[in-house]
């Protein structure tokens, strides 16, 4: 029961607090540049404005266009159910699968991009060009970077993983731990669209990927493409913590009182990253796009070196 509460929890969480990750992340940009800011409740506030407003939908658009908001939003919720974020005891945890979750990833970045290339803009077709060539490097990487992880473990079940590492924290301070942090946290940055691979906050075309796909989308279809972004930096980011700081995370037997601590702790764990980021962006430039692939490709490298240290230095 408790395991089910967990799962259920983390939905919740993830949710309702994304949103208000990214307003903590604009908050410290602005700061940081010298702005005021909007306040971290900002982007619920155009949330709420954005499904208030009548959907509006691209002359020769099909069923493509109308659902990739609901399944990108959705593999995002799925995804939040079953990676172990709050708890390792989820009747969830047979599905939470590295193989799986990956898919689910990118089961919604290609729904998002089919959308993209359906309204027949030039725009659209850049946007999900360019993105499929980040998601052709990203993907991969996370694969190898925690099949490195589910060496050790026997095992490429998220949940097993966290649960290792929870019983021997002293395991993720070791060159194979190492070397695929470093390659997951580049590509969680590509795969949120975050600086120095893309910019959130611009419409430029010669640099824009993101928000060329979205440029047609209006009202709640485009509430829904953001709230379901912000949702997949919050796992990914709270998969990063529990991957190589599963501090306070709950296991299986724990009561009530653990699982409340885990969420205090997941909500602590996953702000901290924000922040990080968020500073990281000020203090970075945006590379060119050329230069992208071969971020990604040397992400790749490391992922590699961090399996075959695995085998090696086990």
């Amino acid at each position: 029961m408790t395991g089910a509460i967990g799962a259920a929890v983390q939905v919740i969480v993830v949710a309702v607090g994304s949103p208000l990750l990214v307003g903590v992340m604009r908050q410290v940009r602005a700061r940081l540049e010298g702005r005021a800011g909007a306040g971290i409740w900002q982007p619920w506030r155009d949330l709420r404005k954005l499904m208030r407003k009548e959907p509006i939908t691209p002359h020769g658009t099909g069923w493509v266009f109308r659902a990739a908001p609901l399944l990108l939003a959705g593999t995002a919720l799925v995804v939040a159910a079953v990676v172990p974020l709050v708890t390792t005891a989820s009747p969830l945890d047979g599905v939470a699968d590295l193989f799986a979750v990956t898919a689910l990833l990118a089961l919604g970045s290609v729904a998002l991009a089919l959308g993209g290339l359906d309204t027949g803009t030039a725009f659209g077709g850049m946007g999900a060009s360019r993105e499929m060539t980040v998601l052709a490097l990203v993907e991969p990487t996370i694969l190898v970077s925690v099949f490195a992880l589910s060496i050790r473990v026997g095992s490429t079940s998220l949940g097993a993983i966290v649960t290792a590492t929870v019983e021997d924290p002293l395991a993720v301070i070791s060159p194979a731990s190492v070397l695929a942090a470093v390659a997951l946290v580049i590509v969680t940055i590509a795969e949120t669209g975050r600086i120095p691979v893309d910019n959130p906050s611009t419409h430029l075309e010669l640099t824009m990927i993101h928000e060329a796909m979205v440029l047609e989308y209006a009202g709640p279809d485009l509430a829904l493409i953001e709230w379901a972004s912000a949702m997949r930096l919050s796992v990914l980011l709270g998969l990063l913590a529990s991957l190589f700081f599963p501090l306070g995370i709950a296991t299986a037997g724990t009561g009530m009182l653990a699982l409340l601590l885990s969420v205090i702790v997941l909500v602590l764990k996953v702000a901290v990253l924000g922040v990080l980021l968020a500073l990281g962006e000020v203090f970075m430039a945006k590379l060119r796009l050329f230069r992208v692939p071969e971020l990604l490709a040397g992400s790749f490298l490391l992922a590699l070196l961090a399996v075959a240290a695995s085998f090696f230095l086990a």
